[in-house]
């Protein structure tokens, strides 16, 4: 008896010391001093750095000459000035506003013409409007808003939005949280979304932006490997993204505590568990960067891999794992039945999380260019109470982790079963 209770606190304690460790990653990830892990003083640079350290006092080598796979993008940044005033009042970048990511800078007073809703998809009369700004010695933008449109015509004014921020400047008034992501390249002309209920109607605006585009920018990928038992084993993949959307401005920066510090932290203490406890696969765990620019990090391994993709039995890509209260979801759980019917097992026989979801085929993360491949894939996320995404809300302090055992747990025999 006094064994059994040794061995269970000893397990016990092994599970809170893994706890402890993502917690700390990820709490350091979302820290001011990586800038949003994106693009803006090279915040990306900086974590990938720190996670290179991580893997390797996780007892994780490099799978080349070092843990970096080096690739260039372009990327536009809002690195300086992002300042929106109204009459007196300073509104709060990713609170009171947003800038479209593709967005120019600009520093200048502009004069809002607003678009009566019933005219917002009135080619003749959006033509008129455009003509009056055009011909104003005055710098203005179209104002619309959508409270009485339905949601099909707002899709259809958003589109006309993209094509008049080629002309001229255009703010969107919106009464939701702002969501926002990273561009490629930069429109013409800026284009804003402020909340309705800050927006002060007629009254001019102070826009000082700052945006540059970068060109080849150079960003990495970071991989990390350990080896199997047994010799030509196959190889069992874990990636997660580590960069995020860096700054929005030199003031506000979006932490990406849940998207995605926390699957990456979860990748470090993955290559802890089997350092101590070897597979029979060689495991490869791959830290993707430009995920949140389009995917760009992953697309450019499986178009330059470092081993031969036909080697992988399975890959498992996480994403926003801070949570998992009401689920987790398997992206691709349609394609590869077996290996969902698997995971279910696993998960009635050890009573762990309250419901896994099955999903189709989707490319919303990393898995998405193995899968095309390929390369069988799950891409797992949590769902809880905590719905910040891509808001300068998402947090450390929103995270719970309290499905981390049991998600771990799931993997672990996973791949022991696979």
């Amino acid at each position: 008896m006094l064994k059994i209770t040794f061995i269970f606190l000893l397990l016990s304690f092994s599970s809170f010391a893994q706890l402890d460790e993502v917690r700390r990653i990820t709490k350091e990830l979302c820290s001011p001093e990586f800038h949003g892990r994106g693009y803006v003083n090279k915040g990306d640079s900086i974590a990938a750095a720190y996670l290179s350290e991580e893997f390797k006092k996780a007892g994780a080598q490099p799978f080349c000459d070092d843990y970096l796979q080096h690739f260039t993008m372009n990327v536009n940044t809002f690195p300086n000035e992002m300042e929106v005033k109204q009459k007196d009042y300073s509104m709060v970048p990713g609170v009171d506003f947003s800038i479209n990511p593709n967005s120019k800078g600009i520093k200048t007073t502009l004069y809002p013409i607003e678009i009566p809703e019933d005219k917002a998809l009135d080619i003749e009369f959006l033509k008129t409007a455009i003509g009056k700004a055009k011909s104003s010695f005055k710098q203005h933008a179209l104002v619309f808003s959508y409270a009485t449109i339905s949601a099909d015509s707002v899709q259809k004014v958003k589109g006309l939005i993209y094509e008049i921020a080629t002309i001229l400047p255009v703010i969107e008034l919106v009464d939701e949280k702002f969501t926002w992501s990273v561009g490629q390249d930069q429109s013409l002309f800026p284009y804003l979304q402020i909340q309705d209920s800050i927006y002060q109607k007629g009254e001019p605006l102070e826009v000082n932006i700052d945006a540059q585009l970068l060109e080849n920018y150079e960003t990495q990928n970071i991989v990390a490997f350990l080896p199997a038992k047994i010799k030509k084993a196959p190889y069992l993949v874990f990636t997660a993204h580590y960069d995020h959307l860096g700054q929005m401005g030199k003031d506000t920066y979006f932490p990406g505590a849940n998207d995605n510090a926390s699957g990456t932290a979860m990748l470090i203490t993955m290559a802890k568990y089997f350092k101590e406890n070897p597979s029979d696969y060689n495991i490869l765990f791959i830290a993707f960067g430009g995920e949140e620019v389009g995917l760009l990090g992953s697309k450019y391994f499986v178009e330059h891999p470092l081993l031969k993709l036909k080697k992988i039995k399975f890959l498992i890509n996480l994403d926003i794992m801070g949570s998992g209260e009401e689920s987790i979801t398997a992206v691709n759980a349609t394609l590869f039945p077996e290996e969902f019917e698997l995971l279910q097992e696993i998960n009635q026989e050890k009573n762990l999380i309250k419901l896994i979801k099955s999903r189709g085929p989707a490319a919303n993360s990393d898995h998405y260019w193995f899968t095309e491949k390929g390369v069988p894939a799950f891409f797992i996320y949590t769902t809880g109470p905590n719905r910040h995404y891509h808001d300068v809300f998402d947090t450390y302090k929103e995270l719970t982790f309290s499905e981390y055992d049991d998600i771990t747990t799931l993997l672990i025999e996973f791949v022991k079963r696979i």
